[in-house]
């Protein structure tokens, strides 16, 4: 299949190739990992990412022809819930913005979660306004004689993360940080790929209303990243970290789910079993959410469909707007549909997950991690501003800070 383009694989293509691999990986006999890599290596973990990568230059729409033929051989998959920051995050900005040399190094391992990824953007002064992290890269110092150069030495890194999913299980970590503090808060970004077992960085955890820590605090103090670890040009970081964002937010908002997948799942399994909780109204309500929630599901899936053109858009981020407020709404008609035995949680030990679950465990789970869903991946009132301006086209708001010198800027 070398040398096609994407108009050229076809369906039949990638069937065939699924064939070939369960032929010589028989899943009934062949350990998880190994099935994994050799997946990878046919081509066969995202259809649409070039040859060699994962990928068969394929249109992105064959994946599903790809997946459905492995389930039905009862192959092994990767699982989104433990990697899914570097499926749906890490994977796409180093495919777009990343050497061949770091394509191929990182890749492979992301894919079949041999290596798992956290995000260090978030810090306590820059959430929201994200543009404003003070977390410092300094070039280091050269060799005398040398001079610097944009491909030699490494940088230094000093600062604090926040909100880091999953750092306590990662590997590797995409990281933002200021470069130049003399241009304005956008500019003078640069991202970074940084090794979460360096040296100088500390995990703590972050205790969560759920009871469990699978948010964490990082700590940066000292930390070597060397130059080949840099993604994009010096300075580029926000235009990088923008892909980053877009595709964080079709990977929440846009996941695939099969019919009443996600939340609306329990709340319908229970209105069926449970005949005497039921009520008109809420009866009403049910069906209001059901539907919601079949169109979401049906949207997301239109959406993965258009991506096939291109890096994602700021239609993501309607998407994900969608998902925090049906979550929110669907788990709380749960509880109120369960009644006294909807207020129970069944326990708060404190404990450090190793899958991001938002519909896993109990009712009262549910609940409570929902009220998550409106904050992480942007907050909804930052995604209501990028829809009213990049979908809408509505008028920006007024930011006064835009131009000045992050220097310049009260802290």
């Amino acid at each position: 299949m070398t040398g096609t383009t994407p108009s050229e694989v076809t369906a039949a293509d990638v069937t065939a190739r699924v064939r070939d691999l369960l032929a010589a990986h028989p899943p009934a006999s062949t350990d998880r990992l190994d099935f994994l890599r050799a997946r990878f290596d046919a081509g066969l973990a995202w259809v649409h990412y070039p040859e060699g990568l994962g990928g068969l230059g394929a249109p992105r729409t064959l994946q599903a022809v790809a997946d459905a033929e492995l389930e039905k051989a009862g192959a092994p998959d990767n699982d989104p819930r433990r990697i899914g920051i570097g499926l749906g995050m890490a994977a796409p900005t180093i495919l777009a913005y990343g050497t061949e040399e770091q394509k191929r190094r990182f890749l492979r391992p992301l894919w079949t979660g041999e290596e798992v990824w956290c995000q260090l953007f978030s810090e306590p002064g820059a959430g929201s306004d994200l543009a404003a992290l003070g977390t410092r890269a300094v070039r280091e110092e050269t060799a005398p004689g040398t001079g610097p150069t944009e491909t030699a030495g490494g940088w230094i890194v000093d600062g604090q993360k926040v909100w880091t999913s999953s750092a306590h299980l990662a590997r590797w970590a995409i990281l933002i940080a200021r470069t130049d503090p003399g241009l304005p808060k956008h500019q003078g970004i640069t991202y970074f790929l940084c090794d979460m077992t360096a040296p100088g960085v500390e995990v703590r955890p972050l205790r969560q209303l759920t009871g469990e820590a699978e948010f964490n605090e990082v700590f940066l103090t000292g930390v070597r990243i060397p130059d080949a670890h840099r993604l994009g040009a010096v300075g580029q970081g926000w235009e990088v970290a923008r892909t980053t964002l877009m595709n964080e937010r079709v990977s929440i908002g846009g996941m695939r789910l099969p019919r009443e997948g996600g939340m609306i799942g329990p709340v319908a399994a229970a209105w069926r079993a449970r005949p005497g909780l039921r009520t008109h109204a809420l009866h009403q309500r049910l069906l209001g959410l059901w539907v919601e929630a079949e169109v979401a599901r049906l949207t997301a899936e239109r959406l993965r469909q258009q991506l096939a053109a291109g890096q994602p858009g700021p239609e993501g981020s309607g998407m994900k707007l969608t998902f925090a407020r049906l979550n929110q709404e669907i788990s709380g008609l749960e509880v109120e549909l369960l009644g006294e035995e909807g207020l129970l949680y069944e326990d708060w030990t404190m404990r450090r997950p190793e899958l991001v679950d938002f519909t896993g465990r109990d009712a009262g789970y549910r609940y409570l991690r929902s009220k998550g869903n409106s904050i992480e991946g942007g907050t909804s009132e930052i995604l209501l501003n990028i829809v009213a301006e990049r979908v809408l086209g509505l008028p920006p708001e007024p930011r006064d800070d835009k131009d000045l010198p992050w220097k310049d800027l009260a802290k």
